[in-house]
């Protein structure tokens, strides 16, 4: 099996990350800072730990600060020199979304291999199929590019490539088709995945950007593309097979209103659940002592209710807690899923019925 892309040229200087904020954001790539040392966003100021309000209200941008991870992302010049004074040794993220970017992250991490029927969702790998040696993402991704007869990703050199200090690889592509969303999954998910250990940054994601340092090493491109090239066709298409479009709701339609029975799916029930949510995305400030899964498992199971009792649909309301989720927890995504679908069944067994809603 496939596991190593060639590596980069060794005696490189790697550039410094202001200058290498400045050149992603001048290519309108919206960039934040990570912590020193770090693959994670920098901690939010005390304010904002404090005090729950929306990204784009954070009062910190006006006064150079940075806030808010990958939602306060920038191509602003005089931001991102304030950012970067101020802490020079800050690692670069990449707000993918408003990048148009899709990142294909692929882990080479020692892990037990699933059932080959989780390798690759939703297509059958018969058992005549050899998968000795499997051991990676690498090899998911050469098995999916073999099965469509397409180019392996992972060997792509027309595209930016980065080496992880960790052994994985970062793949660039640029969406051609903006108006098309697609999520970021992980590739351990049981309900969105392109292929096991692959992850996908995209909308409500970010990116660790080249040159960016961490104890275990730099992020590191591989060959002399520095661009990404536009999504290939056939991996378009299996974003879509495998759910990673974001399905935008349709405007809705004038229709009668009922003259009796209670108003379904409203505003109230919304406005019940986003404070528990804000408290699961307030625990990004810290990593640890906040009682993030106590706050996730209390939405979820808040959440759960309410879609037991019809006045929240089921899959915004999980889209919802996933994204809050993964802005405290970019990097335990299979566990906040674990908890999200747990603490949705037990709340839809018992319908919650607060008053004012019926």
């Amino acid at each position: 099996m496939q596991r190593h892309a060639e590596t980069a040229s060794p005696g490189v200087v790697q550039p410094d990350p202001a200058d290498v904020a400045r050149w992603l954001a001048g290519r309108q790539w919206p960039v934040h800072p990570l912590a020193p040392g770090r693959k994670t966003p920098a901690a939010n100021c005390e304010l904002c730990r404090t005090r729950s309000h929306a990204p784009a209200q954070c009062p910190c941008h006006v006064q150079g600060l940075w806030c808010h991870g990958f939602h306060s992302a920038t191509t602003d010049p005089g931001l991102i020199h304030s950012w970067w004074t101020k802490e020079p040794h800050a690692g670069v993220g990449v707000s993918c979304g408003p990048a148009h970017l899709i990142v294909l992250d692929v882990d080479s991490h020692a892990a037990h291999v699933p059932d080959r029927k989780r390798l690759l969702p939703g297509i059958s790998i018969p058992d005549a199929v050899n998968l000795d040696g499997l051991a990676s993402g690498f090899d998911t991704l050469a098995l999916l590019a073999a099965y469509r007869q397409q180019p392996n990703p992972a060997e792509d050199n027309t595209t930016l490539r980065v080496r992880t200090p960790s052994g994985g690889l970062h793949i660039w592509y640029l969406n051609p088709e903006p108006h098309i969303r697609y999520r970021s999954s992980t590739g351990s998910s049981p309900r969105t995945a392109l292929a096991w250990q692959v992850d996908v940054r995209a909308h409500g994601g970010y990116i660790v950007a080249p040159a960016t340092r961490t104890p275990a090493g730099v992020y590191t491109p591989v060959g002399s593309v520095r661009e990404p090239a536009l999504l290939p066709v056939w991996l378009a298409v299996e974003l879509t097979r495998t759910g990673h479009v974001i399905q935008l709701a349709p405007s809705p339609q004038p229709r009668p209103r009922p003259s009796a029975g209670p108003r379904r799916q409203g505003s109230g029930a919304q406005a019940l659940l986003q404070p528990l949510i804000e408290t699961v995305r307030e625990c990004a400030a810290q990593a640890e002592g906040t009682s993030f899964t106590e706050k996730l498992n209390r939405a979820a199971y808040t959440a759960g209710g309410l879609v037991g009792a019809g006045y929240l649909n089921q899959t915004e309301a999980r889209q919802k807690l996933a994204e809050a989720a993964h802005y405290a927890r970019p990097h335990q995504t299979h566990r906040s899923e674990t908890i999200i679908e747990a603490a949705l069944s037990a709340g839809a067994s018992r319908p919650f019925h607060p008053k004012g809603l019926a």
